[in-house]
């Protein structure tokens, strides 16, 4: 129960790698608080784990800031952040990407990121508390046809580097996680698309040299460790959680 009445703060955390370390988190004591913009599925994800929804859209900055707030009213303080909300565009180069579609994906996985972060600091300050963003392997090495995708996500690496050393000296630590392919909703829309699934499906596990992809799980725990006190000298870095992928 390393994490007994620690408040976290969860964006994205009704679906995929979001949920499943909400999950983590409370199944280790926690309150969660969990953000997100769909209200329905929202609160049955927190009813399930006794936590607490805010209906946030990210992207927009008096949700941020209303987020941070209410949790402080409802519970006082803020332990954990964990910037799990995001968006993938695939199969675009930079020539056919629009610039609607890369300010939207900016948006959504560096603005938001950026602004909750922003509003969360003098409470975390208060806790010296600890903050996990989600990145992707991508953000590490580049992947074709996704140029506004991994360059959000190499934004995320050094915006993680740069908080964790602005505010180390106030004991809050920062880092993040660089996840390659997980089984989640996101990339079996992604199979779809591809046209087989089940051919999509051995492509993307074909490129990981452990043969699989990983669950959320296993990206959870990776975050559960780094928000943690095993992790107390741990700060700025970006943990790759991807089945050996970018060490090729």
């Amino acid at each position: 129960m390393r994490f007994s009445d620690k408040v976290i703060v969860i964006t994205g955390g009704n679906r995929g790698i979001g949920l499943a370390t909400a999950k983590c988190f409370s199944n280790e004591g926690a309150i969660v608080v969990i953000a997100a913009r769909n209200k329905e599925l929202g609160e049955m994800r927190a009813q399930e784990l006794g936590g607490k929804f805010f209906q946030t859209d990210v992207t927009i900055e008096v949700d941020c800031i209303k987020l941070i707030k209410e949790t402080i009213k409802n519970f006082g303080k803020i332990d954990v952040l964990v910037n799990s909300a995001g968006i993938i565009y695939r199969n675009k180069t930079v020539e056919q990407t629009t610039i609607e579609e890369w300010d939207n994906i900016f948006d959504t996985n560096m603005k938001s990121m950026f602004m909750v972060t922003k509003y969360a600091i003098p409470e975390l300050r208060k806790t010296k508390g600890s903050i996990v963003n989600l990145s992707s392997y991508v953000g590490l090495v580049g992947f074709r046809g996704s140029s506004a995708y991994a360059a959000s996500k190499a934004a995320i690496i050094n915006f993680t580097r740069s908080v964790a050393l602005d505010h180390a000296k106030e004991g809050i630590r920062v880092n993040c996680v660089c996840p390659g392919s997980v089984a989640t909703d996101m990339i079996e829309s992604a199979w779809e698309q591809y046209g087989n699934v089940e051919e999509a499906r051995m492509l993307w596990e074909s490129k990981h040299p452990m043969g699989r992809i990983a669950t959320p799980e296993e990206v959870a725990k990776t975050i559960l460790f780094l928000a943690s006190g095993d992790a107390s000298f741990i700060t700025g870095a970006a943990i790759p959680v991807d089945g050996g992928i970018t060490a090729e």
